[in-house]
C-alpha cells in the first residue's frame, strides 16, 4: 500500500489522528501508507491555512477521510492542499455531486423516491406558497425534509416527518422546524422526498471507480447484515461516474431495494463492526 490518507486531528489532541478514525489510520500506517492530519474545526470556521499545517508539503494525490464538510469547505481544502502539492483524488465538483442530492438524484432516478429541492440560507425557511408550489410534482401522500445532505430524523414528527404533503401549513411547520434546527449548518436549501415505507434494516454499498469493494450494514445497524440488490444499483453508479461513493439501500414493501441516499466515500461512515482493511486495500494509490 502507497496510499496517502488525510485524516481529522483530534480536536483535543492535533497531533494524533481523531478516536472516531483510529483504526483506519492503523490500518493505513500498517500497510505502508502514510497519514496526515486535517483540522476539521479550523476548515469550518474557514481558516483553511490553519486546517492544513501539519500536512507534509508534496505529499502528491491523497484521500479525504473524515467529517463532513460543506462543499465550500471541501472546495478550498483542495485549494489550499494543492498550494502545498497536496491534489485530493476527488475533485470538489465531484464531492458535490456525490454528498449533496440535487447532485446525484436525477442520475437516480426510479431507484429513489421522487424529491424536489430549493435553495435556502440558513434561518430562512420559504413561506407556505412557495412549498405547496414546490411540491406540486410529488405524488399525494406523506413526505420527509431534509437539507441537501442529511435530515433530523432523529426528531422525526417536528422537524422530518410530514403526514400529508398537500397540507400547507404543516409542509411550513416541519420545514421551518428543520431549518431552525438546521441552523448555521443548513447545506443548499431544502429537500422534500416523497415517502416510502422499508422493511428490515438499510444496507451500506461502498463503490471504488463503479465497483462494489465493500457490502454491509448502515452505521446506525452495525450488527445487521442485509443482502442488498448491488446489480440493480450499478449501472447508475458507473452512470454517475465519480470514484469513490457510498449508497445506502432499504428494501421498499412494493419496489424492492431502493436507494435511500448516496454520499461521497470520503465523509462516509464505516461501521464499527467492519474491517477497515477489507475497504482500504481497494482505494486507489497514485500509481
Amino acid at each position: 500500500m502507497t496510499l496517502t490518507v488525510l485524516f481529522c486531528a483530534d480536536p483535543l489532541n492535533p497531533r494524533r489522528t481523531d478516536p472516531h478514525f483510529g483504526r483506519e489510520a492503523a490500518t493505513v500506517n500498517t500497510g505502508g501508507g502514510t497519514v496526515a492530519l486535517i483540522d476539521h474545526d479550523a476548515l469550518q470556521r474557514g481558516d483553511t491555512a490553519e486546517a492544513v499545517r501539519r500536512v507534509p508539503k508534496d505529499l502528491g494525490p491523497a484521500w479525504y477521510r473524515g467529517w463532513m464538510a460543506t462543499s465550500e469547505q471541501y472546495s478550498a481544502l483542495a485549494k489550499a492542499l494543492k498550494d502545498r502539492g497536496t491534489t485530493l483524488h476527488t475533485l470538489p465538483e465531484d464531492y458535490q455531486r456525490a454528498h449533496e442530492l440535487p447532485g446525484w438524484h436525477d442520475t437516480f432516478a426510479g431507484l429513489t423516491p421522487s424529491s424536489v429541492w430549493l435553495p435556502l440560507s440558513p434561518g430562512s425557511p420559504p413561506a407556505p406558497e412557495v412549498l405547496a408550489e414546490l411540491v406540486r410534482p410529488l405524488a399525494d401522500g406523506p413526505a420527509v425534509v431534509k437539507d441537501y445532505a442529511k435530515s433530523r430524523k432523529r426528531e422525526w414528527d417536528e422537524a422530518c416527518f410530514v403526514p400529508d404533503i398537500r397540507d400547507a401549513r404543516a409542509l411550513h411547520r416541519v420545514v421551518a422546524r428543520m431549518v431552525e434546527l438546521q441552523d448555521r449548518f443548513l447545506t443548499g436549501g431544502v429537500v422534500v422526498r416523497e415517502y416510502e415505507p422499508y422493511e428490515g434494516e438499510e444496507a451500506r454499498i461502498w463503490w471504488i471507480d463503479g465497483e462494489p469493494v465493500l457490502v454491509g450494514p448502515h452505521p446506525d445497524t452495525p450488527d445487521t447484515y442485509p443482502q442488498p440488490a448491488v446489480d440493480a444499483v450499478r449501472p447508475a453508479v458507473r452512470t454517475f461516474g465519480c470514484r469513490f461513493i457510498t449508497t445506502d439501500l432499504a428494501r421498499s414493501a412494493g419496489a424492492g431495494w431502493r436507494v435511500v441516499e448516496v454520499g461521497d466515500g470520503q465523509v462516509s461512515d464505516l461501521p464499527a463492526s467492519a474491517d477497515p482493511a477489507d475497504l482500504y486495500v481497494h482505494l486507489p494509490d497514485p500509481a
